[in-house]
């Protein structure tokens, strides 16, 4: 077997069970990016290489490599003078997905503010609650914010 990094097994397959539930992937396209992750020195990961490493069909691995390159969790790269495509952690996804968690969290701000403005009763209790979550959430998002600049 053709491997052109050195994986941890143990490592591999907790990366994989990870990956595959935080980012909802079926267990191909989770083992792919999980490979990848050992991919240090940035060689590049061939096709070819997934369906041999991983024992996958080609159309198995071509369609969870679709999925993870539109999930923008890969990026691909033709090596001069090769028509081959290599296959690469997207180290911008880090930054994406903390930018979504932070478009998530200012969208459910709106959406409070929206349901209070539309309340007719108000309840002391229930306001003071819901204003400890809001300044919850706008402190994360500040806080991410701040770390995504240094990113």
């Amino acid at each position: 077997m053709h491997q052109s990094i050195e994986i941890d097994e143990k490592i591999f397959q907790d990366a994989v069970k990870f990956y595959g539930t935080v980012f909802s992937l079926p267990p191909l396209a989770s083992k792919i990016y999980s490979y990848l992750l050992f991919d240090y020195e940035k060689v590049g990961i061939t096709f070819d290489e997934f369906v041999e490493v991983l024992s996958a069909s080609k159309s198995s691995v071509s369609t969870s490599i679709s999925l993870l390159l539109n999930a923008q969790l890969i990026v691909d790269h033709n090596k001069m003078d090769e028509r081959r495509r290599y296959f690469f952690i997207n180290d911008e996804y880090k930054k994406i997905r903390f930018e979504k968690i932070v478009q998530k969290m200012q969208d459910e701000l709106k959406l409070l503010d929206d349901l209070n403005n539309f309340k007719k009763s108000k309840d002391d209790g229930y306001n003071e609650r819901i204003e400890v979550y809001k300044a919850l959430l706008n402190k994360n998002i500040e806080n991410i914010q701040e770390s995504l600049n240094k990113l």
